[in-house]
């Protein structure tokens, strides 16, 4: 009996220290129902809501799994919150779904941050926020996203062009795009078929590990956003993209190596099957700096715009300093279909590369030797960077 007792409590011991293990690849239960702030706990932040809830200003929460807002609710954000995320995990995320919404409304000086909760944080630590919409896609009526199971696109008929998923302005996500295998990454922000009833203005993504900001088809526009440090494209978007973007600074820093195989500037395309699929992507951006400091890893290019898309940039400024580079500056060559842009006001500064053309590219890029002086970007050239002083990011300087 003695030796059966003592047997007993070694396997229980044995359990114990198993299930103690920090795995980080094991999945956090999702599956608590928030209903109401009374089911919230904020060490342990995860599950699914299906009540209109708020996080609070002074409180602390720790995102330890996904949190999805489900069809019919919303989840409110308070000016100044910070949630810091349990690093290491590729479930770690918030998702609002189609007929859902998410209220982040900060301010310039209460801004709303998403941060890794790692002693030495890094890309990737965590997934990033993904809202899916009601608008078109050329990728089908009813698709499932790259991450979060999230449904996307509507029927021609059905899709609804001012769709509204809520509000996201002035918020930081850093250390952001977990990496699930080769097909499925996180990026900072991630929009399938948003609408354009939705308001995103003044972002932040810093420290991102896939693209600082994806659109998957959708109409909804983009106002003020900063990419600092994005290991693949700063700014991406696919899937009949329609929307305008206005002011986007992008700028990988001196000794940042992390990358992808191809990192870009701008990375659009419209379909990678069919190119003539519709609606096709055709975004407009008004005032883009891409900046790359970086002498470890290359810019793969400025831009490239492909499978379809039309482009229209007015006002953007390709700058690779000192002996950083560029390997292509705008790229519309490509085996699935080539892509056309047209630039208004385009300039370009050091090692930025060549065009790379088999769509057309339309309009010049005037070489400027004084786009950047060392410590800023010439005024009325590119993005407006004045703007991201409530985030508290400097340009790098350079003698």
């Amino acid at each position: 009996m003695k030796k059966s007792i003592l047997s007993m409590l070694a396997i229980a011991a044995l359990t114990f220290s198993s299930c103690s293990e920090d795995d980080n690849n094991d999945p956090v239960d999702n599956s608590g129902i928030i209903t109401s702030n009374a089911d919230i706990i904020a060490g342990d932040l995860h599950g699914t809501i299906e009540g209109n809830v708020t996080l609070k200003s002074n409180v602390e929460y720790l995102l330890t799994g996904a949190l999805l807002v489900k069809d019919g609710y919303t989840l409110t954000i308070e000016a100044g919150t910070t949630v810091k995320v349990e690093a290491g995990r590729t479930d770690t995320y918030v998702a609002v779904e189609q007929g859902a919404k998410i209220m982040a409304a900060g301010t310039a000086a209460k801004p709303i941050t998403f941060t890794s909760n790692a002693t030495n944080p890094a890309a990737g630590d965590w997934g990033g926020i993904v809202i899916a919409g009601k608008t078109q896609t050329n990728k089908g009526a009813a698709v499932q996203s790259e991450v979060a199971g999230l449904t996307y696109g509507m029927p021609a008929g059905s899709a609804i062009a001012d769709d509204n998923s809520g509000v996201l302005t002035y918020v930081i996500a850093e250390y952001t795009g977990a990496k699930i295998n080769g097909d499925a990454e996180f990026n900072g922000f991630s929009f399938y078929t948003v609408g354009s009833g939705t308001t995103l203005e003044n972002l932040v993504v810093k420290y991102g590990f896939d693209d600082g900001v994806e659109f998957f088809g959708g109409t909804v526009d983009l106002k003020n956003i900063l990419c600092v440090n994005i290991a693949d494209d700063m700014f991406d978007f696919t899937g009949g993209y329609t929307g305008t973007i206005t002011n986007a600074f992008g700028v990988r820093e001196a000794g940042f190596s992390t990358a992808s195989k191809d990192p870009r500037g701008i990375e659009g395309d419209s379909n990678e099957s069919d190119a003539d699929a519709l609606p096709r992507s055709t975004p407009t951006f008004e005032g883009v700096t891409i900046m790359n400091f970086s002498t470890e890893t290359e810019l793969t290019a400025g831009a490239e715009i492909r499978r379809g898309t039309e482009a229209t940039i007015n006002n953007i400024a390709f700058i690779a300093v000192g002996d950083a580079m560029f390997g292509n500056l705008v790229d519309t060559k490509d085996d699935s279909g080539n892509g056309s842009v047209t630039f208004t006001n385009a300039y370009k500064m050091g090692n930025v590369g060549e065009n790379k053309v088999g769509g057309t590219i339309t309009g010049d890029i005037v070489e400027d030797a004084n786009l950047f002086n060392g410590t800023a970007v010439a005024a009325g050239k590119g993005a407006n960077f004045s703007v991201f002083a409530w985030s508290g990011y400097t340009i790098p300087t350079v003698n």
